[in-house]
């Protein structure tokens, strides 16, 4: 039986296939539309073995609410161009829908959703199948709370954020700090929610980055009082270079080095360990000021920090929770 236009046509509708492909997968099936279904359904299977190994670091990133609770997906793909593509974001929104209408907690729940006659990992691979590019589910994200509000940034499904109040919040206000979770990446609500391996990881880096500073202001000041040229001195390979211009000799490099060396050991070995501890306290708080949603300095309004522009709304409104993802390295 011959393969006709409307045939051709009705595959498509179903699987969204190329033209070709249903027509070959028509041909090798005898025009039987089950049959035809099930050879593209097996071709998407082989596709995404066969590119199991490649990075799938493009894709589409979407965000949706309903009452009190609000999911974003990922997926995921090897090129921009695939990423636009509009059955592709149309396929993202379905399972998205799918998984907003179930309130689906993780992701292995959204991959085992029925979307009609299959589930979202089969039409996943099917897809796949029809573009040849490796896709995954590379995130399912959800919040709940009284209130949640959602950003799409720009529109460009790249970058997507979530958030969510203990109590009803005006919407302009919750817009604005899903907007601020895009452009500042908090990691965590407030000082309390910052995980403790980061908060002693910080503090290590605050104490070892305060006496370095210490010890380099020393050395510097001794170089200058002994006349030498700091641009000089900076390193071996400025010094060679003085050399090299005769605008030092060997002997003032080697009292340069003994110089440096020397004085960097007595300011260790005299570093008030107090002194230290308060200049690393400033530096933690100037981090929680920039890792913190609610210590931030609101995008919108500098003057205020986002707990202030909260608390100027409704002293009692909090933030529950919030999540972020994006596609893009940062």
């Amino acid at each position: 039986m011959a393969v006709t236009i409307a045939d051709i046509t009705k595959l498509r509708k179903l699987t969204g296939a190329g033209m070709m492909d249903c027509k070959n997968a028509l041909e090798q099936s005898n025009n039987d539309m089950e049959k035809a279904i099930e050879i593209l359904r097996q071709k998407g299977q082989a596709v995404a073995a066969k590119r199991s190994d490649r990075d799938a670091s493009n894709g589409c990133v979407l965000v949706k609410s309903t009452g009190n609770f609000a999911a974003l997906i990922a997926l995921k793909c090897e090129t921009d161009f695939v990423a636009t593509n509009v059955d592709f974001v149309a396929l993202t929104q379905q399972i998205l829908d799918a998984a907003v209408a179930a309130k689906c907690k993780t992701l292995e729940e959204v991959k085992t959703l029925s979307l009609g006659k299959e589930t979202a990992q089969d039409a996943i691979i099917a897809r796949s199948g029809i573009t040849g590019e490796k896709m995954e589910l590379g995130a399912y994200l959800t919040v709940e709370g009284t209130t949640v509000a959602i950003y799409n940034h720009q529109g460009k499904n790249i970058l997507g954020t979530m958030v969510a109040f203990n109590k009803l919040a005006d919407e302009a206000l919750a817009h604005e700090i899903a907007m601020q979770i895009a452009a500042m990446n908090p990691i965590a609500i407030d000082q309390a929610s910052v995980p403790q391996e980061v908060k002693d990881n910080e503090w290590k880096v605050a104490l070892e980055k305060t006496k370095e500073e210490q010890i380099e202001k020393a050395v510097q000041n001794a170089l200058k009082k002994a006349g030498f040229n700091l641009y000089i001195a900076e390193n071996e390979e400025h010094l060679a270079e003085g050399i090299s211009k005769k605008e030092i000799t060997e002997a003032q490099a080697d009292e340069i080095r003994r110089i440096k060396k020397e004085t960097a050991e007595q300011k260790a070995a005299n570093l008030s360990q107090q002194m230290i501890e308060n200049i690393a306290k400033g530096r933690m708080a100037k981090f929680y000021k920039e890792v913190c949603l609610v210590e931030q300095e609101d995008i919108m309004d500098p003057t205020m920090t986002i707990g202030q522009l909260m608390a100027k709304s409704d002293a009692e409104l909090k933030i529950a929770d919030f999540k972020r993802f994006t596609l893009r390295a940062e």
